[in-house]
């Protein structure tokens, strides 16, 4: 039987026309790097991002809200120094309550959407 195999990516909303706001964060201070996007899609505008075999997907939204509750969950291997290195980048973050196994916090990016970022940790 086929089966469900991992994540592709996931798709983030921002205003329409706020790519060079959204590269700056997800680019400089988040640390992805940016995929050129296929030539056909390209022309809808947006960027994309990487970090390891994880996407993001940004694409402008007319009538555009920010996702409050709906977000991304990236993994981090030091949540605490990251969370320091996003501050010294101009960024604050808070510690969320945390799961069994994980260390949480949230960010929001320059549009109000919402991220978590995850430190799993040893078992």
């Amino acid at each position: 039987m086929a089966k469900i195999i991992g994540l592709d990516h996931v798709q983030v909303a921002i205003p329409v026309g706020a790519e060079d706001t959204a590269r700056a964060f997800y680019g400089k201070v988040l640390g992805m790097q940016e995929l050129q996007k296929p030539a056909n899609l390209a022309v809808r505008g947006g960027c994309w991002f990487a970090s390891g075999n994880q996407q993001i997907h940004i694409g402008g939204e007319s009538n555009f809200l920010p996702a409050k509750k709906a977000h991304p969950a990236l993994l981090v291997d030091d949540l605490a120094g990251y969370l320091a290195e996003l501050k010294q980048r101009g960024l604050d973050g808070g510690f969320d309550e945390p799961v069994p196994g994980a260390l949480r916090a949230t960010i929001f990016d320059p549009f109000g959407n919402r991220i978590e970022l995850v430190e799993r940790l040893a078992r």
